[in-house]
């Protein structure tokens, strides 16, 4: 009885590490393709700020190694982005046969549009906020101070602002959910706006760095993105018991 037990574990295991070896092989793949043009992806990244430091000024490198592995640690984070697609298609051939039919009709669109809402924030934050940002603290600088900024320290803060986008992009797919799962409706959600307005601006104040600035252009578009989820969320409210009732009966 306990080696049936254990059979079906094990048949899952070894599929899982099947599926994330896969994912592994594809961000492989997409680093040693990108390897070469590391510098050249480092350079399109700084790009937004380069462009708002003033006449002969240059990031520097602080630490000795940083001009080598700073572009290469970039180029890993640009190859994990890259193989998105291929990881959520994993996900979905490895989760995809305990779902059920009403789960499965919602799963694929919803890892669909939820990555695309993810490349759209980073995208966002890319060619809107950063030279919005970067020309305001280019331009509110003492006067006498040269801006220098580390190359390692520009990427940290950059990273930090794309994920910060990119999941604050989310908010209608989770909008959707819930109201799919019937744990709120889009009525209840339109009576919370005030609250959801603050909450916006305290998501920004958690997300991003320590300025105001940043954290107004990602609480703007957070509360936007609500609105557009409570629009979405109407064709979805209860729909999820009642597909799950429908699955049951049939």
């Amino acid at each position: 009885m306990e080696v049936e037990d254990t059979q079906p574990l094990i048949s899952h295991l070894i599929e899982l590490r099947k599926r994330l070896l896969n994912c592994i092989i594809a961000v492989l793949i997409i680093f040693l393709a990108l390897i070469y043009f590391a510098n050249d992806i480092y350079q399109m990244i700084a790009a937004p700020l380069i462009k708002q430091m003033p006449v002969g000024a240059s990031m520097i490198a602080t630490d000795v190694a940083s001009p080598f592995f700073t572009p290469i640690k970039l180029t890993i984070i640009v190859s994990v982005f890259l193989a998105v697609p291929v990881i959520l298609y994993q996900v979905w051939a490895f989760i995809a046969p305990a779902l059920y039919r009403h789960e499965r009709k919602l799963v694929m669109p919803l890892l669909f549009s939820s990555s695309l809402l993810f490349y759209v924030g980073v995208a966002f934050a890319y060619f809107i906020v950063f030279p919005l940002a970067f020309g305001f603290f280019a331009k509110t600088a003492p006067q006498g101070v040269q801006i220098a900024t580390d190359i390692s320290n520009y990427l940290d803060f950059v990273m930090a602002i794309f994920m910060a986008f990119g999941v604050a992009f989310e908010v209608p797919i989770a909008i959707v959910l819930l109201c799919w799962t019937g744990l709120t409706t889009p009525d209840d959600l339109r009576k919370k706006r005030p609250y959801i307005l603050v909450g916006a601006f305290v998501v920004g104040m958690l997300l991003t760095p320590p300025d105001v600035f940043s954290q107004t252009l990602l609480a703007i578009p957070m509360y936007c993105l609500f609105e557009v989820g409570v629009f979405f969320s109407r064709y979805y409210v209860g729909k999820g018991r009642w597909d799950k009732e429908q699955d049951s009966e049939s």
